[in-house]
């Protein structure tokens, strides 16, 4: 659907704010795990499973909306998943101990990843299949401001409010958010009575978009580089706020600072999308991912690195990332338009799946110094481009479904 440069505006700015419903879920409270561990009698790192259980929840729901938001149209069940989402950051205030957090954590995930499959499905409704690289770099820029502001507002919230103040805070935003859908997002996709939601004809609509290469290929080299994200936001308070002792607010800072390298990367992919097809800078951003993954973790494993020198490898790895993350998502749906909804929803999964499984190592492994989390960011950057070169499938290679 073609729309003038107005409305083509305003839809991608309702679009990042619903993308940025879950990096706010995620960000925001990570200046408090400090407070959570005195409260709930435990250590961050045990802490950390929150932010895991929040990604396992993720995953599942992107799965579940992706034929929804084909069959009912994309608001009906954009409205349901928020609701829930709403009801279940209130049940977060009401956390006891890491458990019952840890499963409110879940819900909320379960319910709020309608935003992000809904979002990225919307793309796909409002824009030709080559602008949309360039939307999901702009959406990538809309959701910069979240980890950008999210962990100072964080911080500032805990320090004087408390950490039942920060799931308060992210039930307000997300009424606001569907307020602006309801009043202005036009809705992008005429619901089709003909895609099934019983478990068997989602189960082979998911196969067949898995026989797709393209797909296949992207989503699974795209995951790996993802994790590497995930990785670093479940390790990153035990390495400034436990290794350097940094207080929440700062930890904010730096959090924000390293975000400015995410928000760069998106914002270079956007020149680069006028001049290189997406397929070769997919591949060079890998590479780079690689190379700056490998020397982090001789970095910290010879102790040649410091506070500000892990501060600068993070910040290139998620330079790369900025690049990675919206060529990948392009290419893997590239060849979709009548399942789009559950395309994006596969790929959803398989991304945050993955990522979710890379970054729990950060809980399980009850980790204490920066060697674990940066040697799964480079396992994950190295086994992305091994995978990216050795599984078939080109974006020449399309079928629509």
């Amino acid at each position: 659907m073609k729309k003038n440069t107005d409305s083509s505006r305003k839809i991608v700015w309702i679009l990042g704010s619903l993308s940025t419903i879950t990096p706010f879920a995620i960000d925001l409270y990570l200046p408090a795990f400090a407070q959570l561990a005195k409260d709930f009698g435990t250590n961050t790192a045990t802490i950390s499973l929150s932010v895991s259980s929040y990604f396992i929840g993720m995953a599942i729901g992107q799965i579940l909306y992706g034929p929804f938001l084909d069959r009912f149209g994309r608001k009906p069940p954009l409205y349901v998943g928020l609701s829930i989402f709403v009801l279940a950051s209130f049940g977060c205030t009401l956390s006891w101990d890491v458990t019952s957090l840890v499963t409110f954590r879940f819900l909320q995930a379960l319910g709020g990843s309608v935003a992000w499959v809904g979002a990225v499905a919307m793309v796909r409704d409002f824009f030709p299949v080559e602008a949309s690289a360039r939307i999901y770099s702009l959406l990538f820029l809309i959701i910069g401001v979240s980890p950008l502001l999210a962990p100072t507002i964080g911080g500032l919230i805990v320090t004087s409010l408390g950490w039942q103040a920060i799931f308060i805070f992210l039930v307000v935003i997300t009424v606001i958010i569907v307020l602006l859908v309801i009043f202005f997002l036009p809705e992008g996709h005429i619901p089709d009575p003909t895609i099934s939601i019983k478990l068997g004809p989602m189960v082979s609509t998911f196969f067949d978009i898995l026989k797709n290469p393209a797909f296949r290929k992207y989503v699974i080299a795209g995951a790996f580089s993802f994790s590497t994200l995930f990785i670093y936001v479940a390790g990153s308070p035990i390495i400034f706020m436990e290794m350097y002792h940094v207080s929440p607010n700062v930890y904010g800072i730096i959090f924000a600072v390293l975000s400015v390298g995410f928000i760069g990367g998106g914002q270079v992919n956007i020149l680069l999308t006028k001049k290189f097809s997406s397929e070769r800078i997919f591949r060079a951003a890998l590479i780079a991912q690689v190379v700056a993954s490998i020397v982090f973790l001789i970095g910290v494993s010879t102790n040649l690195l410091d506070l500000y020198g892990i501060i600068a490898m993070f910040f290139m790895c998620l330079s790369c990332l900025g690049l990675t993350n919206p060529n990948g998502n392009a290419l893997a749906l590239a060849p979709f338009t009548r399942t789009v909804g559950s395309a994006s929803a596969l790929l959803g999964f398989i991304q945050i799946g993955v990522a979710s499984l890379m970054s729990a190592g950060v809980g399980l492994f009850n980790i204490s110094n920066a060697i674990p989390s940066v040697a799964l960011m480079c396992a994950s950057s190295v086994v992305a481009l091994v995978l990216l070169s050795i599984t078939p499938g080109s974006s020449d290679l399309q079928e629509k479904l």
